[in-house]
């Protein structure tokens, strides 16, 4: 009964009448339950979640669309959300992965991420509050950078963070880093650009035809280095990749230090959701960056 929920809600949103052969697992997601439905000549990627996160997939598929109009960089068309017996879904385009990312698609990727970053407003943060993993992630829009990342970014993380019993000293460093934000931005204004938000190795690939391809979006417009920074945080996206960037819109030389502010604001939230040695990461990062200003 479930899927053919979701089909009828496929066939609503297309104007296509779609029935599906077996639904087939996908793995890779911690969050949510994730499948490759196919029949009629159709295929969709579909994503599973209890009822109650239905807010979640809303804006993620927001944010995909968001993301598409930039048109930038290849992107899962989202084709509708609902509940189907006390589950949540999300339905969008399915696109086969498997490509290589040798040296010229990195740095097509490069060049397509700051076209992204391109895309700009105003304001700093999004319409609409979303989730970084699951994590709640306000993004109430502000005319200040820097007022942004204090109260809606890392002081939010750091709140949880010490709530969650983050070690001893945490909360002081913490209000002294955020007291000295202005010591990061000397010289330095972004601009509110497009940004993923949560643009780590696992949120990427090579569709089967070469492209890049980047889905589970946490959307908001703000300095498009938090985006870079985390392209680096667990791993690396190439040397190919950051050149190209640097070639289409080099980035200020302040980043090397400011990298790491945006990288804790990540950090903080694995330790929110997962505990365990994110703590003494987060509590290294603070140290390194007070070093910084004192």
């Amino acid at each position: 009964m479930k899927w053919q929920k979701i089909e009828d809600a496929i066939s609503k949103a297309t104007g296509k009448t779609f029935r599906s052969d077996r639904p087939s697992s996908v793995g890779g997601g911690c969050i949510n339950a994730a499948y490759h439905l196919q029949g009629d000549q159709q295929d969709y990627f579909v994503k599973l979640n209890s009822a109650d996160r239905l807010d979640m997939f809303e804006a993620e598929a927001a944010g995909l669309q968001e993301l598409a109009n930039a048109n930038a960089l290849k992107i899962p068309a989202p084709v509708c959300t609902g509940v189907a017996d006390n589950q949540c879904f999300i339905v969008m385009q399915y696109i086969p992965f498997g490509g290589r990312g040798d040296a010229s698609v990195m740095a097509t990727f490069g060049e397509q991420l700051a076209q992204l970053h391109r895309y700009t407003q105003k304001q700093y943060g999004w319409f609409r509050d979303n989730t970084i993993g699951s994590t709640h992630q306000p993004n109430h829009y502000e005319d200040d950078w820097l007022f942004f990342w204090r109260k809606h970014r890392l002081g939010f993380q750091l709140d949880l963070a010490c709530r969650h019993g983050l070690g001893a000293g945490a909360q002081s460093k913490g209000e002294k880093l955020l007291a000295q934000l202005e010591e990061f931005f000397d010289g330095y204004q972004p601009e509110a650009s497009l940004l993923h938000g949560d643009l780590w190795s696992g949120n990427y690939a090579i569709s089967s035809e070469g492209e890049p391809v980047i889905f589970d979006p946490a959307v908001y417009f703000g300095d498009r280095e938090a985006d870079l920074a985390m392209t680096e945080l667990f791993g690396s996206f190439g040397r190919e990749f950051y050149a190209a960037y640097q070639n289409s819109w080099p980035l200020d030389e302040g980043y090397t230090v400011r990298k790491t502010l945006y990288n804790l604001y990540h950090i903080l939230n694995h330790y929110n959701l997962f505990g365990g040695g994110y703590g003494s990461q987060a509590m290294g990062m603070m140290d390194r960056l007070l070093a910084e200003i004192c």
